[in-house]
């Protein structure tokens, strides 16, 4: 997608997430650099969301990684996100949600 993108990994749970998307947004900023993909100056945002899953859900969760076109064009991600947040009585404060295309 043009304004946000899925990572489904699994990790060491003795690492810090903080210190994983760090590390991603570090080495995947370098390598789209080097191989010049973008016409303009790259960076991440800084901020990330990270969900959970159990392994009962890697089907479900994989499908809806793989069929986001179709997904987005019924829902924005700006939508979506805070339908998750409120879905899971997740608190937010405004002043730090991503800064979302319009």
């Amino acid at each position: 997608m043009p304004d946000h993108i899925h990572i489904f990994i699994g990790y060491n749970l003795n690492q810090l997430i903080p210190e994983l998307v760090e590390s991603i947004k570090t080495s995947s900023n370098a390598w789209i650099k080097h191989n010049k993909l973008s016409k303009y100056k790259f960076e991440w945002q800084k901020g990330y969301g990270a969900f959970t899953h159990s392994n009962s859900q890697i089907d479900a969760v994989v499908k809806y990684i793989l069929n986001q076109e179709a997904h987005h064009r019924k829902k924005t991600f700006r939508e979506e996100y805070l339908e998750i947040l409120h879905k899971n009585d997740i608190e937010y404060n405004d002043n730090y949600l991503f800064d979302f295309f319009r």
